[in-house]
């Protein structure tokens, strides 16, 4: 089975492609009232609340949370075909450009926008999530603040309300961005903040901030800007939902009670949709023999596959002793051999070549830069070569050495995927040639943004998940101030590319720098990117109506419209 390719691939907050821009000026409006309940399953745990940190920038609370928040997180998302469209419960219209120099952006609340409890939407929500992303210690204490990327964050002067419900952000002076259409928004309500959580000073004092950035991570909110609020949670385990009456959105909460759950691998994941006790969900792994199983069923069962804007890779910790050596990074991504982990992992299944960090082949800016590196080519013969003229040698039991000591290091995977843990049998049994023994070395889904955190790791799998935008990829992934450089990856070059790529308005030119960083990346063996990872959506006709359920370009994957979910 070929996948379709639907979406190409990305960073959490950031993605790959050609941009595809229509704004969206809102659907028709879609009442009736509630009904019925629905339970979807998300594919692991979620281990914090609030996305804009580190710990909490993960697909799986992403999934949770997306009935409470504004479409994308903060107002704005991609359709299945990658245009962006603006939350009509938040926004009149789409942003404007309303000056270059200073850039200036600006966006007009919607008449009544108002969160949950009725309070309206306001300037400060705006300023709020600027401060969490600015990386600026006057702002909020980094250490608690922790921010997922800080490439939008970071180049703000001020944001102000010139008349009512319009807000203009100012950048700093000389800042540009090709991607302007889709920066920013509302996320967090400041208001619940200084009432419920005790930080009235937010605004003035970075300790507060830090604060209170911190309460918003380990406590779920219950004022919400999106068709559902919670009224129950346990971190990681559950929200249930009830529709919000207060959503000024043109698409109704259609559920009387929602509940989002982790149920953990596909072959659970499939058991509990045939039993009726999930109606759907979006697999972290893939098995065609498993999906298969449902067509025993199709009148009820469904199911459909893809290649996915989720991009799996291997990153190397370049701060381990042996990992420091650019000539062993690239001896080891030789070795690896790309195709007999695509073959293994994914049978009967044509998974496409990723030879780039931000593109994909269907993009006009793809370029593949493994292939003239002979990255994942599974080239023992010429990894050998390049140890051999670094210094390396072999002892009497073949095993590798650098001036006399044996190079070992570990690889880390989620013991809950078994793909991921396949693929580090496989890698293990590629490098062994080459006279590693590499340590397999699992954690628990509880643990990976903290084993990520804490660069636990000498080398690791796992996936981004993409977006059509890519502007701020390259600088979360490898600038020497993100919080999500786990590599601890410090490169001259790319340091001086990265404020090149939001350094001018011309997309394609912003693409040329984002790709002048891909090249350098595997020139310096950092990250190697795998595959677009074979993705599927699966659900019960009978318990949901799904509409367009593949939807790459959103990061809430089947989710990003469940707005619009009603009951057959």
């Amino acid at each position: 089975m070929a996948l379709t390719r639907r979406a190409l691939g990305g960073l959490t907050i950031g993605g790959s492609s050609a941009l595809m821009l229509a704004a969206c000026g809102g659907n028709e409006e879609d009442g009736g009232e509630a009904s019925g309940e629905l339970v979807w399953a998300i594919a692991y745990p979620w281990e914090a609340w609030n996305e804009n940190t580190s710990t909490g920038n993960n697909s799986a609370g992403h999934l949770a949370m997306t009935p409470m928040i504004a479409v994308g997180q903060v107002g704005y998302d991609f359709d299945p075909e990658g245009s962006v469209f603006y939350d009509d419960a938040i926004f009149d219209g789409e942003p404007q450009l309303i000056s270059e120099d200073p850039m200036q952006v600006q966006v007009t609340l919607k008449e009544g926008a108002q969160w949950s409890d009725g309070k309206p939407i306001r300037l400060e929500d705006f300023i709020f999530q600027w401060y969490s992303l600015s990386g600026n210690a006057a702002h909020a204490n980094q250490e608690k603040a922790l921010p997922a990327g800080t490439a939008w964050g970071s180049m703000i002067e001020k944001i102000e309300e010139t008349e009512p419900g319009v807000i203009v952000t100012t950048f700093l002076p000389g800042t540009v961005d090709p991607e302007w259409l889709f920066t920013g928004g509302v996320y967090l309500p400041s208001h619940y903040a200084e009432e419920e959580g005790g930080f009235a000073t937010w605004a003035s004092d970075p300790e507060v901030m830090g604060d209170a950035i911190t309460w918003f991570n380990e406590n779920l909110w219950t004022v919400v800007s999106g068709p559902y609020k919670p009224v129950d949670n346990k971190l990681g385990e559950y929200i249930v939902y009830e529709p919000n009456e207060k959503y000024q959105g043109s698409k109704k909460a259609k559920f009387t009670k929602l509940t989002m759950k982790p149920v953990t691998g596909i072959e659970a994941e499939v058991t509990e949709l045939r039993q009726g006790t999930i109606a759907g969900c979006w697999p972290n792994d893939f098995s065609l023999e498993i999906l298969q199983e449902l067509d025993e069923n199709p009148e009820e069962w469904a199911y459909e596959t893809y290649a996915g804007a989720t991009w799996s890779h291997f990153d190397i910790n370049v701060r381990n002793g042996f990992l420091k050596d650019v000539e062993l990074r690239k001896a080891v991504f030789t070795t690896i051999d790309i195709n007999e982990i695509k073959e293994r992992a994914f049978p009967g299944t044509e998974v496409p070549w990723l030879g780039n960090h931000y593109f994909t082949e269907d993009s006009p800016y793809y370029e593949d830069y493994l292939t003239p590196a002979n990255y994942g080519l599974g080239d023992i013969d010429a990894a050998k070569a390049i140890l051999t003229a670094a210094g390396y040698t072999w002892n009497a039991e073949e095993k590798l050495e650098k001036d006399g000591e044996q190079v070992v290091f570990n690889f880390r995977f989620a013991t809950s995927n078994e793909i991921r843990k396949l693929t580090g049998e496989i890698i293990q049994a590629q490098l062994e040639p080459l006279g590693i023994d590499l340590e397999l070395k699992g954690f628990g889904d509880e643990d990976f943004s903290a084993t990520l955190a804490s660069a636990d790791f000498d080398m690791i799998v796992f996936s981004w998940v993409g977006s059509p935008a890519f502007t701020t990829s390259p600088d979360q992934q490898f600038s020497t101030e993100s919080a999500s450089n786990y590599g601890g990856y410090d490169d001259p070059v790319i340091n001086e590319l990265l404020p090149k790529v939001r350094g001018t308005f011309d997309i394609a030119e912003s693409a040329g720098f984002a790709n002048q960083i891909s090249a350098q990346a595997v020139a310096q063996a950092f990250t190697l990117p795998l595959y677009s990872s074979p993705l599927s959506v699966l659900w019960n006709k009978k318990l949901v109506n799904l509409t367009d359920p593949v939807n790459p370009a959103s990061q809430a994957g089947p989710v990003w419209n469940v707005r619009e979910w009603d009951k057959p």
